[in-house]
């Protein structure tokens, strides 16, 4: 009885671990995505657009501007 419930609790065990570390990749991809938009798009633009690469910036601001126009997140 004791190693079937040794079994269990290992089993449920590895599902929790399991959850949590499927948790934690969708987190950190989350929060690339955050950092990426937030931080290092606008830097990228505004870098092109200093070292004469305006007519590359100004399209990829309109993609990105019509980009989250469109896509909503839940």
């Amino acid at each position: 009885m004791i190693m079937l419930l040794t079994m269990l609790f290992i089993f449920c065990m590895l599902g929790f671990v399991g959850k949590l570390i499927g948790f934690a990749f969708k987190f950190s991809w989350s929060l690339i995505k955050i950092a990426f938009y937030l931080i290092f798009m606008p830097f990228i633009l505004v870098a092109m657009a200093f070292g004469g690469l305006l007519y590359i910036a100004f399209p990829l601001l309109i993609v990105a501007m019509i980009i989250g126009f469109v896509v909503k997140e839940a």
